[in-house]
């Protein structure tokens, strides 16, 4: 959680000197990703992330330069290996990874591995029609899928209560036949109970669990962002207090606090380091992988930007 803390203010600082072109910090949402995250098993499930999950990276041991390289603008998706990480490319898609998931889990079910995969999306992207058919979906076929939901009360410069019918998004899996839980997203040990036991729900085939993890952002949307324009700072203070990194601190020896701090150093220096001297990638790869078999328009495109580059 520390790291993940660090590396995201290192990463706004890049952002503020003109090394990234733009971030999304998830300060505050520590808890809830690494709590869930880390209860996955590597070697059978898989986690779908939204842009601003760096904490369920952290958590997964993803190379964190090459996490960071699609804010750098170096490589769509990451320049690490998802399946030696189990973390798929994050989607900047308003809750575009929670049908990635729900396909890989129905293969998960076709092959028998009885992995699972965990979805990450907000709030606001819950009201998304994609969720809704994502989650009826993996309903009607039982499938091993967890609906992470990081309620952050803010929905870019909407509050959760103008936006979220019912007020609860885990209330939502009552309609689909499923299992809802809602969690107190700042206590990591609380996340990492509740996706344990989804988890074995998955497992067992008694299939897909809506957790809803109720947390804060405590920084802006992005880096973009002014959250001064549309929340009170009396409201940032309040939830300052539930920080979920002091609330584990309190739980740990004093030593045991200094060498994480030490650690989480020592990690920050070594992706700032690692992403001020990253290159450029060779142009040609705009055009690769975007289809198996290239189509004459996406070949047309890249002998002009051939001709426009050698110029």
């Amino acid at each position: 959680m520390l790291v993940a803390r660090r590396v995201d203010e290192e990463a706004i600082a890049l952002q503020r000197q003109g090394v990234l072109p733009g971030y999304a910090p998830m300060k505050g949402q520590e808890a809830a990703q690494v709590g869930s995250a880390a209860a996955l098993d590597r070697a059978r499930d898989f986690a779908f992330p939204n842009y601003r999950d760096l904490g369920a990276a952290v958590a997964l041991g993803v190379d964190l330069p090459a996490y960071l390289a699609t804010h750098l603008g170096t490589w769509h998706g990451g320049m690490y290996d998802p399946l030696a990480s189990r973390f798929a490319p994050f989607n900047a898609v308003v809750g575009g990874p929670v049908t990635h998931a729900v396909g890989w889990a129905m293969g998960a079910r076709l092959d028998g591995t009885r992995g699972v995969a965990l979805t990450y999306f907000g709030d606001g992207a819950s009201s998304q029609g994609d969720v809704h058919e994502a989650m009826n979906f993996a309903a009607v076929y039982r499938l091993p899928v967890i609906f992470f939901c990081q309620n952050n009360g803010w929905a870019i410069s909407v509050p959760t209560d103008r936006q979220v019918g019912g007020g609860s998004v885990a209330a939502r899996a009552q309609g689909y036949g499923i299992e809802g839980v809602r969690v107190d997203g700042n206590d990591v040990l609380a996340v990492h109970e509740a996706t344990l036991a989804a988890l074995e729900r998955g497992r067992a085939g008694e299939g897909p669990t809506v957790i809803e993890a109720m947390t804060y952002r405590m920084g802006p949307h992005s880096t973009s962002d002014d959250p001064g324009r549309y929340r009170t700072l009396a409201e940032e203070q309040e939830w300052a207090e539930r920080d979920p990194l002091t609330r584990a601190a309190a739980q740990l020896p004093e030593s045991v606090v200094a060498e994480a701090e030490q650690h989480a150093a020592e990690v920050t220096r070594q992706v700032r380091e690692a992403l001020t001297a990253m290159g450029d990638r060779p142009g040609e790869e705009l055009f690769d992988f975007v289809y198996r078999e290239p189509t004459k328009a996406l070949l047309a495109q890249r002998r002009a930007w051939k001709e426009w580059a050698d110029a």
